[in-house]
């Protein structure tokens, strides 16, 4: 194996879940691809379409000349209109189509994976013509194809993998972005700390410290008189964090302590997936 050790943990990451995956797929009959899932306006055969689309792109495929209808109300923005592009033009196929699909590019993929030599810090293409490391792809990558299997689980009545590798970097990823959720969106008071105290398949407690220039940065040291402090499993953290479900539609599996305009604040900005 030529891939670089800091970049082995995202490819374990993404071949787990895209073998779980296709293991959830394969055996759905031709209705059953039409059901919908925790992401909003999307099926299982959107999903599918979704991570089919990454991989190409991450083998460097041409994106697809699609025009998309004006209807779709769950596309808003440029984000979401260059990720509706993979799924609109998947729209008619049929189940034995999608798994071929699916089973092609996993082939290619792992082929891909298994040459691949490059440096962490080698530009790739990012979305909407951007240019990131690759380190940051195949992280991103990773933690998106993890995402979407939860999707597929949800619909699909089959829970698990909530602590296989691509949670571990989903943990990580969305960890990455409390500071900014704390800080700049909630606007948590200066010289403040809000602690969230995790449970479940994947357990941490982390303290969000803000500055006295409103800087928020990411702690594993409990804080003392914290002003506010959420306490939820997992799951909830997951779902809220990619905008699965409304902070109203959980309020029973979190616990807010402090101040309760703070904790509303953060809730309501928890979402950090585009």
């Amino acid at each position: 194996m030529s891939l670089h050790p800091t970049l082995q943990p995202y490819a374990d990451a993404w071949t787990h879940s895209i073998e779980a995956i296709s293991e959830l797929v394969q055996p759905l009959v031709e209705g059953e691809w039409n059901r919908r899932t925790p992401c909003p306006g999307w099926s299982i055969r959107d999903i599918v379409s979704h991570v089919i689309g990454l991989d190409n792109e991450m083998l460097g495929d041409p994106r697809p000349i699609h025009t998309l209808p004006r209807d779709l109300f769950h596309v808003t923005n440029e984000h979401q209109r260059y990720m509706e592009m993979q799924v609109d033009v998947r729209r008619h196929h049929t189940a034995p189509e999608m798994t071929s699909e699916l089973e092609y590019t996993v082939i290619r993929r792992n082929r891909q994976l298994r040459n691949e030599s490059r440096d962490p810090g080698t530009k790739v293409r990012g979305h909407l013509s951007t240019e990131i490391t690759l380190e940051e792809s195949m992280r991103t990558h990773a933690f998106n194809v993890w995402a979407h299997e939860q999707d597929l689980r949800t619909a699909l009545g089959r829970p698990g993998n909530l602590d296989s590798p691509g949670a571990h970097i989903a943990r990580d990823v969305l960890l990455a972005e409390l500071p900014q959720v704390v800080a700049d969106k909630a606007k948590a008071p200066r010289s403040s700390a809000v602690v969230f105290d995790v449970h479940g398949p994947i357990e941490f407690l982390r303290t969000i410290r803000v500055d006295i220039q409103g800087r928020g940065t990411l702690e594993t040291a409990p804080a003392l008189g914290p002003a506010a402090t959420l306490t939820l499993d997992w799951e909830t953290y997951v779902r809220l964090a990619c905008g699965r479900v409304t902070p109203e539609a959980v309020s029973d599996r979190v616990k807010a302590e402090g101040d309760p305009e703070l904790t509303e604040a953060i809730l309501r900005n928890f979402k950090v997936t585009k």
